[in-house]
């Protein structure tokens, strides 16, 4: 049995999630209310719990359970603690509200609130399990439980045909991506025996030569590798598995978007560092081919979602091939982490504190980008592509998506429009913003492990993704607001209304208000930024049990990189 103290946080989410599901069946609209309130809570309490140390003494000794698929490390603390933070942005978002009163359309207390705060926690959860995972089956079965409630969240989000039809292609994608997944984890297991992630770790170990330097992968094992690294590219965005993020951002409501742009993202990245610290025998030293594969994959996704992302006119897709240009980012991360030679562990552990980083600047800056498109109605023109003839009491109004809806809304909602340009400024990587930092933490250990040219690559993808990112600004504070009206959020409202926030949004502006100044201040007062960057370093340092001969027997201690070296 697995101590409580290992998953005392996942049980947490679990069990809140349990509570949601009990009071969704409910006939009580009153009892459905408290269902946000619940969400945000469990969200707060493991949060503070992991701020304040969580574990800690677990973290300390690298507390693995007695059957070794669980274990507490700095990697896994630190990203429990950005995705519980990131988590509450996304249930402030999604809050409902009466839908013929606020731009928020994902769900109403009326009919699934329950269910689908219960599927939020439960997805933030299974990044909690990948963090943990100290075995395949495990970590897969991780991902996969981020993955499965988004599926359920799309389809529900908006009463709509697009979204129904997002949620079953981003299900049937899944499904397929996720078989990929098995099928690599499979071979992965048939050459080495192990499916214990430590064990696999040491068993690649054994085989690297004197030299320091990890042997060439046979075939099944080279298969292995690929396999698993194109299932997990498909939940990170990453060309050529990306092509359903545009669709499914645009078909699901704007609050499931934003999670959809984080959760997947997190999941998929956190099981790559475990699967490529498995593969490196504990170094990350791993072939040439791999290597290549990986530099590729980074420049090919930030460079397609750059590209793609000029030639869209929904805001919504805009930021969907932004979320595949991060990832690419991202990965030039990876990339610099496992071309560092061996003994290069400082640059290593830079590379990949750059990573966790960036993970957790781009949920913050990105979670005000999606709220402020929440808090602004869209044109009268139009009805999620459709023109509008009348007010709707069945249909929620929609938010704002495209360029023609943000028109001349920076000038009348000066708030709103900076809080959008502190989001885009920060997604480009301008200086005063943690996304700023985010970049520089990354290009740092690229020159470090003298990848120029890929460094060189992500300059001229952030000034190809600061177009339309400035087009977005530029578009709410310098086009004039077009001769259309908005669409009536209410049968009160005058067809003809000026633009106006949309009522009874409170919770959304708070998730708006704590981005905005969570992304400044991080850009800003550098003791903060020094302590978020103090914690991804100390959670990129990875420690592995060593493993005794008697095959049932696992001691846990803490390891530098380079001590795995025979």
């Amino acid at each position: 049995m697995i101590p409580l103290p290992v998953i005392f946080p996942e049980l947490v989410l679990i069990a809140a999630a349990s509570l949601l599901f009990l009071i969704g069946v409910s006939p009580r609209v009153a009892a459905r209310r408290v269902t946000p309130m619940i969400a945000l809570l469990a969200l707060v309490f493991v949060f503070a719990y992991q701020l304040h140390g969580g574990s800690s003494e677990g973290a300390d000794r690298g507390m693995v359970d007695p059957t070794g698929t669980f274990r507490i490390d700095e990697l896994a603390q630190y990203i429990k603690l950005i995705s519980a933070g990131v988590g509450a942005f996304f249930v402030l978002l999604s809050w409902p509200t009466n839908r013929q009163q606020t731009a928020n359309s994902a769900l109403s207390f009326g009919h699934e609130a329950g269910e689908f705060f219960a599927l939020l926690l439960l997805s933030i959860a299974g990044i909690f399990v990948v963090a943990g995972a100290n075995d395949i089956i495990l970590l897969f079965l991780g991902v996969e439980l981020a993955s499965i409630p988004t599926y359920i969240m799309v389809s529900v989000s908006r009463p709509l045909p697009v979204a129904q039809e997002a949620g079953v292609k981003y299900f049937f994608l899944g499904a397929m991506a996720a078989a990929i997944m098995l099928f690599g984890f499979s071979y992965l297991y048939g050459t080495t025996g192990e499916t214990n992630i430590s064990q696999i770790a040491m068993s690649f170990s054994a085989t690297m030569r004197h030299s320091y330097s990890p042997i060439e992968f046979t075939p099944w094992q080279m298969l292995a590798a690929i396999m698993i690294i194109a299932g997990l590219a498909f939940k990170m965005a990453v060309v050529p598995l990306h092509f359903y993020a545009a669709d499914v951002y645009q078909g699901a409501a704007t609050p499931v978007t934003a999670l959809l742009s984080f959760v997947p993202k997190t999941s998929g990245f956190v099981a790559l560092i475990k699967v490529l610290y498995a593969f490196g025998g504990g170094t990350f030293q791993l072939p040439g081919t791999l290597v290549k594969l990986i530099w590729v994959l980074a420049v090919l996704t930030m460079t397609v979602g750059n590209v793609l992302g000029l030639l869209q006119s929904n805001v919504k897709r805009v930021l969907a091939y932004s979320s595949v240009a991060h990832s690419g980012y991202m990965l030039t991360g990876i990339t610099a982490m496992i071309s560092a030679k061996f003994g290069e562990g400082d640059v290593q552990q830079k590379a990949l504190a750059g990573v966790l980083f960036y993970l957790a600047a781009y949920g913050i800056m990105n979670a005000g980008a999606f709220g402020v498109l929440m808090l602004l109605p869209a044109r009268a023109t139009r009805r999620y592509g459709e023109p509008v003839l009348a007010p709707s009491e069945d249909l929620p109004p929609p938010c704002a998506e495209t360029y023609e809806d943000l028109a001349g809304t920076g000038r009348r909602h000066v708030v709103l429009g900076l809080a959008m340009a502190v989001s885009c400024f920060s997604l480009i990587g301008l200086p005063l913003t943690v996304g700023f930092f985010a970049k520089f933490y990354l290009i740092g250990p690229m020159l470090m492990s003298h990848n120029y040219w890929l460094a060189i690559i992500v300059v001229i993808n952030a000034v190809i993704g600061a177009v339309y990112y400035l087009k977005i600004v530029a578009t709410m504070f310098l086009r004039p607001e077009p001769a259309t009206s908005l669409v009536p959020e209410a049968t009160s409202r005058s067809a003809n209304a000026a633009p106006t926030p949309a009522d009874h949004a409170f919770p959304i502006g708070v998730a708006v208000a704590l981005s905005t100044v969570a992304t400044l201040l991080f850009g800003i007062v550098f003791p903060l930024t020094q302590e978020l960057s103090s914690r991804a370093h100390i959670a990129a340092t990875p420690s592995l049990p060593a493993i005794e001969a008697t095959p049932t027997a696992s001691i846990s201690q803490n390891l530098p990189i380079d001590s795995l070296a025979p």
